[in-house]
């Protein structure tokens, strides 16, 4: 190659790595800055007194001013600098986003703010981490085999379930996605929507169309798909994202504002209080929660282990300690859609996850009013032996997504052996 043709081509080469540089810099120092912030929540009056109720998103004026205000003294006082802000109606409160100066610790500054007779709560924003396996192999593989999917589509296909996907970017152009999605919406502030690995991968396992020629079919491809981004992808690192408190609140937040049936959340870190009181909300409404269990947490992590929340593991991958709350599904080598108008194979908890998240959707067409402690009951139904071992006892439960969908319509829905139809006659 000449030199006239080999300089420009160097060129490209060094600044197309100093661009890459350049955002896993500007990526490193969002997350450093996400480690000095904390939420600070402050009351709602009751909605019968708020002159600004009903609470919209682009929430009225008045009393959000006079919040505004009471922030902007407790950042004066305390030394911090008021980022971002959100209604979160469902628990009472506007939540503020402050950032901490210096590198002192926060404890004693959050300690001192939740004594403050102005503020209803506070704590640090908390990082979570989307939790699945990247080796995406470019081979499609026929999907969903022993689930025997295309019989539990002749029966349901989530038909009229709202199901809400908190997770990274969501490719809305996918073939197999184009027009599945009924409302996107985008938490991650300054950073543009964007379509991407994880959320893509997941939404796909949940709600790739059926029967379109291409490849796959979601578990519930006729649900009312809500894809909410709360958490972004690492610069570099595609099969990795990252959320925060704040986006994963607001995302919540959201899905309850529309009425959510399902909710995945297919993420895993430290125990938040404030998603703990959202998902709180989410329960007492009757909303299934569906979480990916964390591998390395001993506890399975949160929101997973959170009470109410059904804990989803993979097949096979399960390691820790009490895993015999959690539930199992396929999640190893699954074909799914990712970014680019492509499929491949992903592995991990997150997408046995999706697999749970589509079949309630399934069970909540057939049987709209069950609850999600019955919800439970049903996927994890299984006979266990009278002499069963404590080490039988303590692993996942395998989801039989057949027995669940016959359990709830009350027939087979798969070829039924003779055993299984007097046990479902006599649960």
């Amino acid at each position: 190659m000449s030199a006239r043709r080999w300089f420009p081509l160097m060129l490209c080469l060094v600044l197309a790595a100093c661009a890459g540089q350049a955002r896993e810099t500007a990526a490193a120092r969002d997350d450093e800055a996400s480690a000095r912030q904390l939420l600070v929540m402050l009351r709602l009056p009751a909605a019968h007194f708020r002159a600004d109720a009903p609470y919209a998103p682009d929430y009225g004026a008045t009393g959000h001013e006079a919040r505004r205000r009471v922030a902007d003294a407790l950042a004066r006082q305390y030394g911090l600098t008021i980022v971002d802000d959100w209604p979160m109606p469902s628990i009472g409160v506007d939540c503020f986003v402050m950032q901490a100066t210096g590198q002192a610790p926060l404890a004693p500054l959050v300690e001192h703010l939740s004594a403050d007779p102005r503020v209803e709560s506070a704590q640090q924003v908390n990082l979570f981490d989307v939790l699945g396996d990247s080796d995406p192999l470019y081979a499609l593989q026929p999907s969903a085999m022993q689930w025997h999917l295309s019989d539990l589509h002749k029966m349901t296909t989530g038909k009229r379930v709202r199901v809400a996907q908190v997770d990274s970017g969501v490719e809305l152009d996918h073939p197999d996605l184009a027009g599945q999605v009924a409302l996107a919406r985008n938490f991650v502030t300054g950073r543009p929507e964007a379509g991407e690995m994880h959320g893509t991968a997941v939404a796909g396992i949940i709600a790739a169309r059926a029967d379109n020629g291409i490849g796959i079919a979601g578990i519930a491809p006729d649900a009312t798909f809500i894809a909410l981004r709360a958490c972004w992808e690492n610069p570099g690192r595609s099969a990795t994202a990252t959320c925060s408190s704040f986006t994963l609140a607001k995302a919540l937040q959201f899905a309850l504002d529309e009425r959510a049936d399902v909710i995945n959340l297919s993420v895993g870190g430290p125990r938040d209080v404030l998603l703990a009181r959202l998902l709180d909300v989410a329960l007492s409404r009757d909303i299934t929660v569906v979480a990916a269990v964390d591998p390395n947490a001993s506890d399975g992590g949160f929101p997973a282990s959170h009470g109410g929340v059904l804990g989803i593991t993979a097949d096979g991958m399960q390691r820790g300690n009490g895993s015999g709350k959690f539930l199992a599904a396929p999640g190893r080598e699954i074909p799914t859609t990712l970014p680019g108008h492509k499929w491949g194979m992903v592995s991990g908890s997150s997408f046995a996850a999706a697999h749970v998240t589509g079949l309630v959707a399934l069970l909540l067409q057939l049987s709209p009013k069950v609850q999600p402690q019955q919800l439970r009951s049903v996927l994890a139904y299984r006979e266990v032996p009278a002499l069963a071992t404590d080490a039988i006892a303590e692993k996942p439960i395998l989801v039989d997504a057949c027995a669940a969908v016959a359990r709830t319509a009350g027939t087979c829905a798969c070829a039924c052996a003779a055993g299984r139809r007097a046990s479902l006659q006599n649960p």
